[in-house]
């Protein structure tokens, strides 16, 4: 497909993203960039990334609003309306749909693609490193828990955004996406420093919250 497109189609989805926050379409934008970054130079079909990295979060939205109750289940199903009605090969709407399934970390599924891997490790890389640093505060503020509450245990998972505070989430949550978890050994490697990068920093935030740095 040319790029052309792919152009028309992002601009024809912008009203299914928030204006902000960690899943505004800027994430969507950086998951697009990683995914075309690890499969250069791979017998990859890039028709089915491009468009699968695009709509994977269609409705995030919707599910932070309460009006679905999985996003990649009901954003599959989202893909495959919009991209049937447009020119994208019939052939391969299934593939894109699948991708867009089976991206959700907390789902734990193995990719039976090599598409679908490239949206799973893109997806989970833009959860870790300065990005996901970013994300966890503006979304801290936005649903206004604190940045960080003393005396509670670490690890404690609640559904959606909820968490004890923002420090407590990246324990519950950012921390869990390992290097080991990503499918490709590219993604594997750029992991590793971002993961690298948020251990340092809580470990550094933990000090200076205590006065101790």
């Amino acid at each position: 497909m040319e790029d052309q497109f792919f152009d028309k189609l992002r601009e024809s989805i912008q009203t299914n993203y928030e204006p902000g926050g960690s899943h505004a379409f800027d994430h969507t934008k950086r998951v697009y960039n990683l995914a075309l970054r690890l499969a250069k130079g791979k017998q990859l079909d890039l028709d089915v990334i491009r468009a699968a990295t695009l709509l994977h979060d269609i409705s995030r939205l919707k599910e932070d609003n309460g009006e679905v109750e999985c996003h990649a289940d009901h954003g599959a199903e989202m893909a495959r309306m919009i991209l049937e009605k447009t020119d994208f090969p019939k052939s391969k709407i299934d593939l894109v749909c699948y991708a867009i399934k089976v991206h959700r970390h907390s789902k734990g599924i193995k990719p039976k693609t090599k598409e679908a891997e490239i949206l799973q490790d893109a997806d989970r890389l833009d959860a870790l490193g300065a990005i996901t640093i970013a994300r966890m505060f503006s979304t801290g503020g936005k649903i206004g828990i604190p940045i960080y509450r003393e005396g509670i245990p670490f690890g404690k998972v609640y559904p959606g955004y909820k968490s004890d505070s923002t420090i407590h989430g990246f324990y519950a949550k950012i921390l869990k996406i390992t290097p080991e978890t990503l499918n490709t050994p590219e993604a594997k490697k750029i992991a590793k420093q971002r993961y690298s990068f948020v251990e340092k920093f809580l470990k550094q935030f933990l000090l200076e919250w205590e006065g101790k740095k």
